[in-house]
């Protein structure tokens, strides 16, 4: 192999990139991104950069030097617009063929909106640079009340963000309690009560039916949320945190499956031996047949070592075996989980009181701590992650 592409440029990408000279690549590598920034870190954009305590400059994954010592060609402000295997070749959107040996498919998604509705002003997601800078315009504008809506991760930070700036604001969820697909309805209970005791009010069971909106300008801007129920909630600012769709249509007619991600073995690999997927857009075969794609940070940063092994092998012959790493700042309070959280036998905290804020929750099966949940505990969930590993590693 001699010409290797990795399709997006952000930390997946990056971490692919790093992987193929690490294990001993050296021929030509092409990096096509479509944002026209040099890779960045996405977590601060809900947080640290929403609040205005980072600037861009402090998002950076690696400077101009890195990027030299790294010898990669790097097309930005591009998308590649087709993948022909058979002809070995990458099209990008301006025009240019990539003629290429192997495919890093790491396009990760773009954040989900409601339909029909993508221009209304005071409308936002979080996904770019772009988006978290307009949000903060916003935000420090003169909004007074914003409506966040999903409460997962990426929902419930930028309504810890909107709460330290000084907003009202209220979170919207369509399950029972924030998170209860990951950590289950219990905790999950904790993570409600967590938003709550900061004054954020929480409306769970609740989907958005529609927008209420009057004119501004040339177009429309949202004024307010309808939900299921009947119930309106005044809005300046709406902020959707629902997720992301992943970017795989430039993959029509390759040849490469896609559903809901693109669909790979347990190491990465696709149908074609040639084309590996990491990060976000990756939805791999786990071990009990089941297929998972992860939208977390470090699932990003680990997987593109299993997957350039493979790719440079022809052939799978390493197994991914995720971590299950995810930390989140919410409210001055850092929350950690480690291994897998869904379907088990018991939930037990092991150390300190949810109600403290502090404590450390192992979650079990077979009588076999299978993951962890800490909230500003880090000791002991270092050390309890650490046997985790040692036990995956084993296994």
């Amino acid at each position: 192999m001699r010409t290797m592409t990795v399709v997006g440029a952000s930390l997946a990408g990056v971490n692919s990139v790093q992987q193929l000279r690490q294990q001993g690549f050296d021929g030509r590598i092409v990096v096509v991104g479509e944002e026209t920034h040099r890779p960045y870190d996405r977590p601060p954009l809900s947080k640290a950069l929403l609040a205005g305590r980072a600037d861009v400059d402090d998002l950076w994954l690696c400077d101009e030097e890195d990027q030299d010592e790294l010898g990669a060609e790097w097309r930005l402000g591009v998308r590649a617009e087709q993948l022909d295997p058979a002809a070995g070749r990458v099209r990008l959107s301006d025009g240019a063929e990539i003629d290429t040996d192997g495919v890093v498919i790491a396009t990760g998604g773009r954040a989900r909106r409601l339909p029909g509705i993508e221009d209304m002003r005071g409308l936002h997601t979080v996904r770019t640079i772009e988006d978290a800078l307009a949000l903060r315009a916003e935000l420090t504008g003169g909004a007074g009340e914003v409506v966040v809506v999903g409460a997962g991760w990426i929902g419930a930070e930028i309504a810890s963000t909107c709460h330290e700036l000084g907003l009202r604001v209220t979170l919207v969820e369509s399950g029972e309690v924030p998170l209860s697909r990951t950590l289950g309805d219990a905790m999950g209970s904790v993570f409600a009560a967590l938003h709550t005791d900061h004054g954020v009010s929480l409306r769970c069971r609740s989907r958005v039916s529609g927008l209420t909106n009057v004119a501004d300008g040339d177009g429309r801007r949202v004024t307010g949320v309808w939900l299921d129920d009947g119930t309106q909630l005044p809005a300046d600012v709406v902020v959707m945190g629902v997720g992301i769709q992943p970017v795989t249509e430039w993959l029509a007619g390759s040849g490469v499956a896609v559903d809901d991600g693109v669909l790979c073995d347990p190491g990465c690999v696709t149908e074609l031996p040639s084309v590996v997927a990491v990060g976000d857009v990756a939805r791999y075969r786990t071990a009990t047949g089941g297929t998972v794609r992860h939208e977390h940070w470090n699932n990003a940063a680990e997987q593109s070592a299993t997957a350039i092994r493979n790719l440079l092998a022809g052939s799978t012959i390493e197994h991914y075996r995720p971590s299950g790493y995810v930390w989140s700042d919410q409210y001055g309070v850092r929350l950690q989980i480690a291994g897998e959280l869904h379907q088990p036998d018991e939930v037990e905290v092991v150390d300190g009181s949810p109600s403290d804020r502090r404590f450390v929750v192992a979650y079990r099966r077979s009588g076999e701590t299978v993951g962890v949940l800490a909230m500003n505990n880090p000791k002991l969930f270092i050390r309890m992650r650490k046997q985790l590993a040692g036990r995956l590693a084993t296994s």
